[in-house]
């Protein structure tokens, strides 16, 4: 019996196309990180040569992630390394956003080398190109990476605009049709979501937008493609919201009742 199972398995193995490991794809994202943050380097380079050669290894790598995928390796190379200078404008951004936004950080260096907020803010960004690209497997292969090292989940498919601050972060939660403006900060236990999950609804807006400058507080739950957060709006801990909130709104949780109050 095992030995018959065993060679079904093996049947198994040679009839699915082959795909990149998961080690690779992670090992490889987190080299991108190196090549763009010298604090998360774990080496000195000496010299530019040296540096260049692991550019061109991490250059090498996608290639071959791409090749094993079975698609077009030269145009999607070409808008990978095309965005990644705005990618880490973005991510310069985010991190002085965190710097600014929680007391207990004391550097820029500090947050891009140990924030969880960061790492899964950094992952998300580089995933969302794939994503853009229709490339299978991969971005939710480094988002669900990040997911598991922070306990931070953003789908690949949400748009986040610049200056995210994540707070703590764990328990997160961001959905696939999610839009987030510039200068958002949340707390830990935020879930971002949608009020259905029936599967015929996947091409839908399902999740929430939340517009500039807007702060959410811990463990606030927030659902549906037709509810947007205005702009400057602040939503209290542990709030549950299925409906638009106005720009400057104050939206907070007081005993069993929800309360609004208006600037």
């Amino acid at each position: 019996m095992q030995e018959k199972f065993l060679e079904q398995l093996y049947q198994e193995h040679n009839k699915k196309r082959c795909v990149p490991s998961p080690d690779l794809v992670c090992n490889w994202i987190e080299g991108i990180l190196k090549l763009l943050f010298p604090e998360l380097a774990n080496r000195q380079f000496s010299s530019y040569r040296d540096f260049r050669q692991f550019y061109d290894q991490l250059h090498l790598d996608l290639y071959n992630i791409l090749v094993e995928l079975g698609v077009q390796t030269d145009e999607m190379e070409k808008s990978f390394w095309d965005q990644l200078p705005t990618v880490k404008g973005s991510l310069q951004k985010d991190a002085e956003a965190i710097l600014v936004g929680d007391p207990a950080a004391h550097s820029l260096t500090e947050v891009i080398r140990t924030y969880p907020g960061f790492f899964a803010i950094a992952v998300f960004r580089l995933a969302h190109i794939f994503y853009q690209l229709n490339i299978p497997l991969i971005p939710r292969t480094l988002t669900e990476y990040a997911h598991s090292k922070t306990g931070i989940d953003i789908h690949p498919g949400a748009r986040i605009g610049d200056g995210f601050c994540i707070d703590h972060g764990t328990g997160i939660v961001i959905g696939e049709t999610s839009e987030i403006g510039n200068n958002v900060k949340i707390y830990q236990g935020v879930t971002l979501g949608a009020l259905s999950v029936k599967k015929e609804l996947a091409k839908t807006k399902r999740h929430p937008t939340i517009q500039d400058n807007v702060v959410i507080y811990a463990g606030a739950t927030i659902l549906g493609g037709d509810t947007v957060i205005g702009n400057n709006a602040i939503i209290g801990g542990n709030v549950w919201l299925t409906h638009s909130v106005a720009p400057f709104s104050r939206i907070y949780y007081e005993g069993a009742q929800y309360q609004k109050v208006m600037e």
